[in-house]
């Protein structure tokens, strides 16, 4: 996560996420040459911001373009000297968040704001971005390159907004940071099923943001959320990193403060809501189901089935009728579960989502179509790009027999 960290603080410099990641590739580049031959320093973080920064000075200086922004630079290196000892951790969560903000600026679609802020403040790939929006890598690749091209051409100011301008742009801060939040709770890719450290900042960006807008219920909800899904996370893998699935965790190893957390959220957020809850509202509501529950048996089912209903009706999608589906088997049967993600295969958006089989291969497996249950789960092993999640769904296979 010191990319990020970096580019958002070099971003304070020279104003220009695009320059500012470019920069912080360079500050890595610079540690891969330099820390084998004289040793990793005491502070890696401290030491890559400092060469970033650096570096962030002489490219200014040199680039004629650049004028206005060195003479700002210059005003604030002679009051405050670029430090060598790590910043205070708070001011580089503002700065995380001044981040976010900047790349949600209205002045980019809501589809380039959500991809350039996951591929600047959440560290991933074009590929993971292009599945996590399951469309082609092209078309992302392509939204990264204009949207920071807007913002350099724009001059978008590098803050945190007050008033309207911090509320309009709320709905796509909220949306990347739990998209930051999933990409570390389940990779779409590589060979670990968890990235603590993509779950962590998108938790601590949620806490803040709670504090920052106390009066707005989807701020809690997402907080509430974020904090009832982290509270699962040991319970998640097995000794070997493995996958383990909800119904077979070990719920001793969820973690209670973190469920209390997302308790008292969830409680503001109904403490502040002036009318029908919003989706991170009904998703933590959601998630506290789960959470109240000793076991897997003794979930609210019924109760989960209806918020997912209402959530389908405040925030209709493919993925949220698929967990409606989900939800129903498990109140009603498989039957009805199968009836509803049946539906779902002709959707161009869930082409290649490898959940889609994965589910329908549950579903038929508990309805004994195990044969038609074996190729969905391999179908589904074939569609993931994560090693440990194909590892589980061949053994799903397997255990279908032949």
């Amino acid at each position: 996560m010191e990319s990020p960290r970096i580019i958002a603080g070099v971003t304070r410099v020279v104003r220009d996420v695009g320059i500012a990641e470019e920069l912080a590739q360079d500050a890595l580049v610079a540690a891969l040459e330099q820390w084998p031959r004289d040793g990793v320093p005491d502070n890696p973080g401290a030491w890559l911001m400092a060469i970033a920064r650096r570096r962030a000075v002489d490219l200014v200086r040199r680039r004629e373009n650049y004028a206005r922004k060195l003479a700002e630079i210059g005003r604030d290196l002679s009051e405050t000297a670029p430090p060598e000892e790590p910043s205070d951790p708070e001011d580089i969560d503002d700065d995380l968040l001044r981040l976010v903000f900047t790349t949600c600026h209205p002045v980019l679609s809501a589809e380039a704001r959500t991809a350039l802020t996951l591929r600047l403040l959440g560290g991933l790939t074009t590929p993971e971005i292009a599945r996590a929006f399951l469309v082609p890598e092209a078309t992302v690749a392509q939204r990264i390159v204009r949207a920071k091209r807007t913002l350099a051409t724009k001059n978008i100011a590098f803050e945190v907004p007050y008033g309207p301008d911090r509320e309009a742009r709320l709905g796509s801060v909220l949306d990347v940071i739990y998209l930051i939040f999933n990409e570390g709770y389940a990779a779409t890719a590589g060979d670990d099923w968890l990235r603590p450290s993509l779950c962590e900042d998108a938790l601590r960006l949620a806490r803040l943001l709670s504090a920052l807008m106390p009066k707005e219920p989807e701020v809690h909800g997402l907080a509430a959320l974020l904090e009832f899904q982290a509270s699962r996370t040991a319970a998640r893998t097995g000794p070997r990193g493995e996958p383990v699935l909800l119904k077979d965790q070990n719920r001793s190893r969820w973690n209670r403060m973190l469920i209390a957390r997302g308790i008292k959220a969830l409680g503001r957020a109904d403490a502040t809501a002036a009318g029908a809850p919003g989706p991170y509202v009904l998703q933590a509501a959601i998630a506290a189901c789960h959470a109240h529950a000793y076991s897997y048996d003794e979930t609210d089912w019924p109760a989960i089935a209806t918020l997912y209903a209402l959530l389908a009706a405040r925030a209709p999608s493919p993925v949220v009728e698929l967990n409606r589906a989900v939800a129903v088997s498990m109140a009603e049967g498989p039957g009805p579960g199968l009836e509803i993600v049946d539906a779902l295969t002709g959707e161009p958006a869930l082409a290649d989502y490898h959940l889609l089989p994965s589910v329908r291969g549950d579903l038929l497996a508990r309805l004994g179509r195990t044969t038609q249950a074996r190729a969905e789960f391999e179908r589904a092993a074939a569609l993931t790009r994560n090693e440990r999640e194909r590892e589980l769904l061949l053994d799903r296979a397997r255990e279908c027999g032949r």
